[in-house]
């Protein structure tokens, strides 16, 4: 128990033998339920798992038999989590990355500050330059602004952090199943909480990268990940401004939209097409594009605004 509320523990597991039992020895005496999501390991992890278990009666084993991502093994644990007595549900990987003394500030914001989903925040810890590979600090960054616009919380940090606690009372209210079986689940749950209108904050962890390779290779990570976050960008507008409730800003984003498609494009087309046939500048054409830019990037800012004034609270 932590101040009186029932602490669970999602540890998703892929070939960890090397680091496991040092996440699981590190455990803070607090944590009541430790979920470990064994996904198809292929090392001696479930091994390890099992002799655990019966040193820490905490530990409750989820065995995939074939593996199924890293989202999916999330969704299992929480869907554990959702079927115990359990206030608050943390996620700690199993590689041994994530400071467990982090774990109580994490807890307090929910606590005693009431938000609902906290989520680490090492771009704010003052050994980040000297631990994180440039590279994850670059493509960290990348992410950060495009999962600010999809998720619609404009003041979140480091979105790829995966140290995170949320209140379960909010978990139940959320279609977790429903979230990204892979990588990306990060910034689907924080779409799922926006839309629903849950506050969520961000805090500051220590960021650790020791024996631990990560997994996730950049040049297939970012291109796909930002796909992901155009698409929850526009489920978002549309459950949040239009199912949900009205707002003008949706306007303005369409409007945005229809001129890039319509107007933009293809006036550019016909600008160099010309340029190229005639070797003269367009002047009619150029007006016109530049006056759609002109009015496009305005609506744009306008929406930005709003979608940002709109969700302060949060």
């Amino acid at each position: 128990m932590y101040k009186k509320h029932k602490i669970g523990v999602v540890v998703p597991a892929y070939n960890e033998e090397n680091l496991i039992l040092d996440t699981l020895s590190g455990m803070p005496s607090f944590v009541d339920v430790i979920l470990v999501v064994n996904d198809a390991s292929t090392d001696n992890t479930l091994s390890l798992l099992e002799k655990q278990k019966k040193k820490d009666k905490r530990i409750c084993i989820i065995d995939h038999k074939k593996n199924r991502g890293l989202g999916q093994s999330l969704i299992d644990g929480y869907i554990e989590s959702k079927k115990r007595d359990i206030d608050i549900t943390a996620v700690m990987a199993g590689d041994n990355q994530m400071f467990p003394d982090d774990l109580p500030n994490l807890l307090d914001k929910i606590i005693d500050e009431e938000y609902n989903y906290v989520k680490g925040n090492r771009l704010l810890h003052r050994e980040i330059k000297n631990t994180m590979p440039r590279h994850r600090f670059f493509g960290n960054a990348i992410l950060t602004i495009l999962t600010k616009f999809a998720t619609g919380y404009f003041f979140i940090m480091d979105p790829q952090c995966g140290y995170t606690a949320i209140a379960n009372d909010c978990l139940k209210r959320i279609p977790i199943e429903n979230m990204t079986k892979r990588y990306g689940y990060n910034a689907d749950i924080l779409c799922m909480l926006n839309i629903r209108g849950f506050k969520a904050a961000d805090c500051e962890v220590k960021p650790v990268y020791g024996e631990a390779k990560s997994k996730i290779k950049l040049w297939k990570y970012i291109p796909k990940t930002s796909f992901l976050l155009i698409r929850l960008f526009f489920r978002r507008l549309w459950k949040r401004y239009v199912v949900l409730d009205f707002h003008p800003l949706i306007l303005f984003y369409l409007f945005s939209l229809f001129n890039t498609l319509f107007l933009i494009l293809p006036f550019t087309i016909r600008f160099f097409y010309m340029y190229s046939k005639y070797n003269e500048l367009p002047k009619t054409t150029l007006t016109i594009l530049i006056f759609t830019f002109l009015i496009t990037f305005q609506s744009v800012l306008f929406a930005i605004w709003m979608d940002m004034d709109y969700n302060k609270r949060r």
